[in-house]
């Protein structure tokens, strides 16, 4: 049994992770921005001193987390800087954040982000993930990122099963936030990759 906690627990995906995760038995903290709206603990993921208070005692932590309201560019490299330093004072290392299927490689070094009829709204937001996923590069954790394929994830049960690559998306038409949360929790309580960005399809 491993003690996970789950940042951005309220959210679809998270609840989905805290779901799996605690039907295997393991130990599961949900943190959340506002109590009061979803059942947890209070943390603030783009608060390092929140965060290493929170996640003392744990073997892994999922990030899900994303504030609505906040520019992509500003909350995801702040959250992944607040982890890195809380983690690091909590001393834990394992830390699996879902990231998305924009950021993903069509190409050596090309993202799906990259393409030229890419909606410069979307790209903004992709670049975010970017940003984020270049402050855990340079983090030293045992870090990974998770991306499903760029489609709207499905609300139903999946399909029990899932395909994996480093960095270069996987076509796929479908996927379900079942799966993506099945991903999450196996890399966080069984790691097979560590610092690259996944893709799951």
């Amino acid at each position: 049994m491993s003690r996970i906690i789950v940042f951005g627990a309220g959210g679809r995906a998270g609840q989905r992770v805290v779901a799996e995760a605690t039907a295997r038995g393991h130990q599961v903290t949900a943190a959340v921005r506002d109590p009061s709206r979803h059942e947890g603990v209070a943390a603030d993921v783009t608060d390092a001193d929140s965060v290493a208070e929170v996640v003392a005692g744990h073997d892994a932590v999922i990030s899900v987390a994303y504030a609505t309201g906040v520019a992509s560019g500003e909350f995801f490299p702040a959250a992944a800087r607040a982890l890195v330093d809380g983690l690091k004072r909590a001393g834990v290392s394992r830390l699996v954040v879902a990231g998305i299927g924009t950021t993903l490689e069509t190409a050596p070094g090309v993202a799906v982000h990259d393409a030229p009829d890419f909606p410069a709204e979307h790209r903004a937001f992709s670049l975010g993930h970017a940003a984020e996923l270049a402050v855990l590069r340079e983090s030293g954790l045992d870090w990974l990122v998770v991306a499903p394929p760029p489609v709207v994830l499905g609300e139903g049960d999946g399909t029990g099963s899932y395909r994996t690559a480093v960095t270069t998306l996987i076509p796929a038409e479908t996927f379900a936030y079942a799966d993506f949360a099945l991903a999450l929790v196996d890399e966080a309580t069984t790691p097979k990759h560590s610092r690259v960005l996944l893709a799951v399809a």
